[in-house]
């Protein structure tokens, strides 16, 4: 079987990794990347969307070394290593919130004067478009690359438990249950996004970076392995400038795992509010022997004026894809706790078959895949069934997790019905679970918002694009 991915298509480059692991929700994470960290001998780097230096990296685990306020660790690592360099890009406009961060701005004002410590603010994007992309790369060896950034909020175990008081951090308030997932990668696919993250700097204007050792084991300790031995493809997305080509590989990627699917997609996104994958959906849908279709989303986007306008623009593209689905196909879930409170969905995943998994920063919405600038990283098992085994595996994991219920009870399910939407419909129940998703009513005003797709910017000369906020 061949690969789907064609580097200067739907990807930027195709290389080997030696292990990779896919890493749900964030205390795994952090786990990792504080232990990938503690083994760095020459260089880290963290590119995100944000970055709080008062986080702390809990562990209900294992006892870990070090600080766990992020801040301080990074302290740590610098005053224990004198070859150690660490670079921390962001998004130029998200930083203006550090201001109103406590001790953060100090430790920023801190960290200039450091001669080991660099900072950089990535402006290299239209008006009102974001660097969102979240990789972390240590010596060229090991890198993260996923949705979940090294700042406040992302905290949370895999069972999502409506009291956690380590969620409530850097104060005293919990933001609630948070999924999200992250990909952890050794090898030449790690130098890449090396070299991805020194281009990305480059272009934010920041000074020559040091070089990286890649023959140091920077792998965490006892991070099993989901692959290995494996091609990974980087996939982009990057606005047009003057001075900057458009990059629109992350949107060609969506479209050709879509296209290619058999049996089932499982998709896992903040939102559902692209036009380029809601068509590429219907498409599958009508077809008289196409794949189930399950998509997972939070309750409702976080913040007052994101929901408005990002939760009508879900609810047109659900009415339009239910129109297209004339053999009940498609279902769209919201994960709950066993409280019944919504967990939010900040994980970025894609699914298909046995084959396909995507995992990265682009959510479904126009914005990453035209506008902001994204990341991701997508693994074709093609005919190896050990790494077809694998990606199922961790389908079967994250419905295990929504669904509160046991991995081999799943499995069997799905073994025995061959229907994703039938093993989820027999493992929901009480506590713990799915949630229907429920079509929102709607005002004039959030219609005509929807109709317009005022915040839901597709391109760099999107007349509307700046007013977006984007997350």
């Amino acid at each position: 079987m061949d690969s789907i991915f064609e580097p200067g298509s739907n990807c930027w480059r195709v290389e080997r990794a030696d292990r990779a692991s896919v890493l749900v929700d964030g205390e795994n994470f952090f786990r990792a990347v504080r232990q990938a960290m503690a083994k760095a001998q020459s260089r880290i780097v963290m590119a995100g969307w944000d970055f709080d230096a008062r986080i702390k990296m809990y562990d209900t685990q294992e006892e870990p070394e070090g600080p766990l306020e992020i801040g301080r660790y990074i302290d740590w690592l610098i005053d224990r290593n004198p070859d150690l360099h660490i670079y921390i890009l962001r998004w130029d406009y998200g930083a203006i919130k550090s201001i109103f961060r406590g001790k953060t701005i100090f430790t920023m004002l801190r960290w200039l004067l450091h001669p080991r410590i660099h900072l950089e603010l990535d402006q290299k994007h239209p008006a009102g478009a974001a660097q969102h992309q979240k990789v972390v790369a240590i010596d060229d060896n090991t890198a993260f690359c996923g949705g979940i950034d090294l700042t406040e909020d992302r905290w949370d175990t895999r069972t999502h438990d409506e009291e956690q008081e380590y969620r409530c951090q850097p104060g005293d308030e919990d933001a609630g249950p948070w999924h999200d997932a992250s990909m952890a990668m050794q090898g030449p696919v790690a130098k890449a996004l090396a070299e991805f993250c020194e281009m990305r700097w480059d272009a934010a204007g920041g000074k020559t970076m040091r070089d990286a050792d890649s023959g140091n084991d920077c792998w965490p300790d006892g991070l099993e392995a989901d692959f290995s031995d494996i091609d990974i493809a980087i996939a982009r997305t990057q606005a047009k400038l003057d001075d900057q080509d458009e990059v629109t590989e992350i949107e060609e990627l969506y479209e050709d795992m879509i296209d290619c699917a058999r049996n089932h997609i499982y998709a896992e996104s903040q939102y559902l509010a692209s036009r380029t994958i809601a068509a590429a959906i219907a498409k599958r849908l009508e077809e008289e022997n196409g794949p189930e279709i399950v998509i997972v989303n939070p309750c409702t986007a976080e913040g007052w004026l994101e929901s408005k306008m990002m939760d009508t623009t879900r609810a047109r593209l659900v009415a339009a894809l239910m129109e297209h689905d004339p053999h009940d196909r498609l279902r769209v879930y919201h994960p709950v706790n066993e409280a019944g409170s919504e967990i939010y969905v900040h994980a970025k995943i894609l699914i298909i078959d046995d084959r396909l998994i995507k995992i990265g920063s682009s959510n479904m919405n126009n914005r990453s895949l035209g506008f902001d600038t994204e990341c991701d990283v997508a693994i074709d098992a093609g005919d190896d069934a050990r790494s077809q085994a694998a990606i199922a595996r961790i389908r079967n994991e994250l419905l295990a997790e929504h669904l509160d219920g046991d991995l081999a009870e799943i499995e069997a399910r799905m073994r025995e019905t061959g229907s994703l939407i039938e093993t989820i419909q027999l493992g929901r129940k009480t506590g713990r679970t799915f949630r229907d998703y429920q079509f929102p009513e709607l005002s004039a005003a959030e219609e005509w918002a929807g109709e317009h797709d005022l915040f839901n910017a597709e391109r760099a000369d999107d007349e509307y694009a700046a007013v977006d906020k984007p997350f």
